[in-house]
């Protein structure tokens, strides 16, 4: 027979475990790395109260910095900071970490404050509604970034969205001008002060395809696309939604242009154009809306940022992808996330707190009553 104290002991030490705080989810968050401007995953979901984030910070030297959904790259009042982290490139195992417990199941948004590497789609969430809305997050990074910091110093200054810039130029006939344009950070120069028609053909020799395929092109400048053969479009959409209309994927009231569809007769000489004009350096996509033609790669671009992460062959890589019907992939999971554990699924094992307790109190109870 167990002795009644050794029995009470064990229950009442069921009754402590049972009321013990429960261990959340530990997602791993690997930050930079050699050649890399990225969080890797670069989001998670289903993140809640009392699950942690750690940020593994990798080669260079960057911040895991809370931020807000319409301004990803300056710092959120009162969010978190990282600080900067640099790593040299010959360090291999001890990385700097810096953890975050997640309070509830809102979504958070987070860039790396280095100079321009937001600019440039460094930038991650937790908790996103959707891939969608952190597409969209990571866009407005890539086009309306404010802040920039230098790797020496740990102090943000904001500049605006859309820098203005203004230039002295001689034209052709030798008089001297100043002008003035929105330019936005990752941007091309200016070429010249006189504005620029630039040419795109739509369907030439019968294929899916602009011709050119990406351009750059300055404030001012012009755009016309010349339809060639069959029944095509030039629709403005978005980074995230490449194959939907900007006026329907929006969260801001943006509309976009959109020529409407240009049927063409086979040996037709009577071409029809349609033109928009470039107002600053933020970027543009297009596509074709006619049936199947986006999701075989009939894309367009005008400014986009090939240094990062949202560049042309992105764009069109995505546009295939999803087939202009759905911008939901199996690769989009953060399922993939781990815990220090070494647990592949990223989560720990957890009896429900409710259970424990019944079954603590009510072998307390039993035993007392037997002794």
């Amino acid at each position: 027979m167990i002795p009644s104290r050794r029995i009470t002991a064990l229950a009442v030490g069921l009754v402590t475990a049972a009321f013990s705080p429960v261990r959340g989810t530990v997602f791993n968050v690997t930050v930079g790395g050699p050649g890399v401007l990225r969080y890797d995953p670069p989001f998670i979901q289903n993140a809640v109260a009392n699950d942690q984030v750690v940020f593994i910070f990798k080669q260079k030297n960057h911040t895991a910095t809370q931020s807000s959904f319409n301004d990803p790259c300056s710092p959120l009042s009162g969010g978190f900071d990282s600080g900067f982290k640099p790593v040299a490139d010959s360090v291999s195992e001890d990385f700097p970490t810096v953890t975050v417990n997640v309070p509830d199941a809102n979504p958070r948004w987070v860039y790396c404050r280095q100079a321009n590497h937001c600019q440039q789609g460094m930038v991650f969430a937790i908790n996103p509604t959707s891939e969608e809305q952190f597409l969209e997050f990571q866009q407005r990074a890539n086009s309306t970034g404010t802040s920039t910091s230098t790797a020496t110093s740990e102090a943000v200054s904001s500049t605006p969205s859309v820098v203005t810039v203004t230039a002295t130029v001689t034209v052709s006939d030798g008089d001297v001008i100043t002008t003035t344009y929105g330019s936005y950070p990752g941007s091309v120069q200016p070429t010249g002060a006189t504005p620029q028609d630039h040419q795109v053909t739509v369907g030439g020799d019968g294929s899916l395809t602009f011709n050119p395929s990406n351009i750059t092109a300055q404030p001012s400048d012009t755009i016309t696309f010349q339809f060639a053969a069959k029944n095509h479009t030039a629709t403005q959409s978005s980074f995230g939604n490449p194959c939907r209309p900007l006026g329907d994927t929006s969260t801001t009231g943006q509309v976009g242009f959109d020529s409407g569809f240009m049927p063409v007769s086979a040996g037709s000489s009577n071409l029809p154009e349609f033109t928009i004009t470039v107002n600053d350096t933020a970027p543009i996509w297009v596509y074709c809306r006619q049936t199947g033609h986006c999701g075989q790669g009939m894309v367009f671009s005008v400014n986009a940022i090939e240094s990062g992460q949202n560049n042309f062959a992105a764009f069109q890589a995505r546009a295939k992808q999803i087939n202009g019907t759905s911008t939901s992939t199996s690769s989009g999971s953060a399922s993939s996330s781990t815990d220090t554990s070494g647990s592949s699924s990223g989560a720990l094992s957890l009896y429900p707190i409710s259970g424990l307790c019944g079954l603590a109190i009510s072998l307390f109870l039993s035993l007392t009553v037997l002794f």
